[in-house]
């Protein structure tokens, strides 16, 4: 199977494991499904899942996987089992951890234990809830970057749902319901397109593969055909980077953030590709403004892709980018901060732009120095709908597009 049928894949087994965990009203029955998925990925024959008590003094064992031949495990950790405080400390997957005094903490023979296994911690809100170890004959060398993405997707949703009931919400009457399933409607629309967009490039790739043999010894022939070959392996590749980069973030994690700053480091990371091209950045940004609930990363990969189309839409010919900030009066006291991101590009024709939110839609001209995937603005669009925002532009043929974004403030 290649790269773009497995990444559809995962994305509809994603698909299910959300519609289950979204459903699920217990914690022993949550539990077992977010472990029977991680074993599931991880082609795991056994597993246990340790949960945070109730008195935070502790985890205890909620669920396990057996096999044929299954391994003792402890019923109970405390806090300074050194297994806790590492997750607690790094709050990452570990691979087969067997600290020097694990026996006398663990009580069974800890090298078969953990030592065979993937800790994999379940995060949320910065706080340790629990983890997950699975008897694996892996280590985490042989998993590439994308399964580990991918662990990492199925772990954070996981600890989101654990620490929804851990907390005593309804996640079925929640906003972070709400939030998830549109993320989910998301995934699904782009796990369909995905399979629709890459129809061309692996055609070109077939064909190149098919001739070769017998046009091996025509070097036009090869020359021009790699660089087509070349340039369609590239758009699979920016495809599948902005689908798993959506994915991975599908829990926020908000701080309370200065928008302005925020704006300015965004802005400093394309400063040398601006230069290169003769544009023009300025900022007008408003001093004192409220501050915002956001996830940081999130956000500045929404404004980033919103700030790289309006370099796109300029290209060569020079111009400006106008980047504004300020702040807004809402509705009984409160306050909403905008941000203007205004280019002097080529525009978007009027018939386009009821649909440039769509996913795998792009204007961009194929003169630009990378044909559009036609997600940027989709995704940007989903991030700012996440945290409670709206997105609008306006735009006028041969003078360039406005792009304004709006987010409730804490003031």
């Amino acid at each position: 199977m290649n790269m773009a049928s497995k990444t559809t894949e995962f994305l509809h087994q994603l698909r299910g494991f959300l519609e289950d965990i979204g459903r699920i009203p217990t914690l022993p029955s949550l539990a077992e499904r977010i472990l029977a998925e991680l074993l599931t990925h991880t082609h795991s024959p056994q597993g246990w899942l340790y949960l945070l008590d109730q008195e935070q003094e502790g985890l205890y064992q909620l669920t396990t996987k057996q096999s044929d031949n299954p391994i003792a495990s402890p019923r109970t950790l405390t806090l300074s089992h050194p297994l806790v405080r590492e997750l607690a400390h790094h709050r990452e997957i570990l691979d087969r951890f067997s600290p020097h005094d694990a026996d006398a903490h663990v009580g069974v023979d800890a090298p078969d234990f953990i030592n065979c296994s993937l800790v994999i911690p379940f995060v949320n809100r910065g706080r340790l809830l629990g983890f997950a170890i699975l008897r694996s004959d892996s280590n985490i060398s042989d998993f590439c970057q994308e399964n580990m993405d991918r662990l990492r997707i199925i772990a954070q949703s996981g600890a989101s749902s654990l620490d929804c009931l851990l907390s005593g919400n309804d996640p079925h009457s929640s906003q972070e319901l709400t939030r998830r399933t549109d993320r989910l409607r998301s995934l699904e629309t782009l796990a369909g397109g995905f399979a629709h967009e890459i129809r061309n490039p692996l055609t070109s790739i077939k064909t190149f593969i098919q001739l070769t043999p017998e046009r091996k010894d025509d070097a036009d022939f090869i020359r021009e055909f790699s660089q087509v070959v070349l340039g369609d392996v590239h758009r699979i590749e920016r495809l599948i980077d902005e689908i798993l980069g959506y994915a991975r973030s599908i829990d926020p994690h908000l701080t309370e953030e200065d928008i302005n700053a925020v704006v300015s480091s965004c802005l400093y990371l394309l400063d040398a590709k601006a230069r290169d091209r003769g544009i023009t950045i300025q900022k007008e940004l408003a001093p004192e403004l409220p501050r915002v609930m956001l996830d940081q990363q999130q956000i500045k990969q929404a404004l980033l892709n919103l700030f790289a189309n309006a370099l796109d839409a300029m290209g060569d010919r020079r111009g400006t980018l106008l980047v504004k900030t300020h702040a807004v009066d809402r509705w009984k006291g409160k306050m909403e901060v905008q941000i203007d991101i205004e280019d002097t590009g080529h525009g978007i024709p009027a018939a386009d732009l009821e649909r440039i939110f769509d996913p795998f839609y792009t204007t961009k001209h194929k003169s630009s120095e990378h044909e559009g995937t036609g997600l940027g603005l989709f995704i940007a669009h989903q991030i700012i709908r996440e945290h409670q925002g709206t997105i609008r532009v306006r735009s006028t043929e041969g003078a360039g597009t406005v792009f304004r974004i709006t987010l409730p403030s804490l003031g």
